[in-house]
This record gives structure tokens, C-alpha cells and sequence, in this order.
């Protein structure tokens, strides 16, 4: 195994982690789109959030990337 492969297995539980902690309501009517409320700027922790989330993704892709040509 690669560094790469480390990587990449670290980077899959905080980005799970990143994307259940992101909410856009607080019912379940929200959560399965029945929201009528729309947000459309991100502030806050919500958008460090949304960046990192963002972020680990992207070094997720490569990592595999990089993986698999290697």
C-alpha cells in the first residue's frame, strides 16, 4: 500500500463525518427536501464547514487518483 491509499482511507471518515454535520433544516420534513426555506449564503461554521468538506474531497479524488495510476 501506498501513502496515497493511507491518505485516502483517513480522508473517508472526516469527510462523512463533514458531510452528516452539515444541516439545512432542523425537521425531517427539511432533511427530505420538504423545506420551504432557502438559504442562499453560507456564514459562519456553516461555510468553514462546507469548505473543508469541500477541501477533503479533493484530496480524497486525488489521493485515489494517484492510487490508481501508480
Amino acid at each position: 500500500m501506498s501513502i496515497f491509499d493511507y491518505i485516502a482511507i483517513g480522508c473517508m471518515p472526516l469527510m462523512t463525518l463533514l458531510i452528516l454535520v452539515q444541516t439545512r433544516g432542523a425537521t425531517v420534513g427539511a432533511g427530505l427536501g420538504g423545506s420551504a426555506e432557502v438559504n442562499t449564503t453560507r456564514r459562519g461554521s456553516e461555510k468553514t464547514i462546507f469548505q473543508l468538506t469541500i477541501l477533503t474531497a479533493g484530496i480524497f479524488a486525488v489521493c485515489i487518483f494517484l492510487g490508481i495510476i501508480k
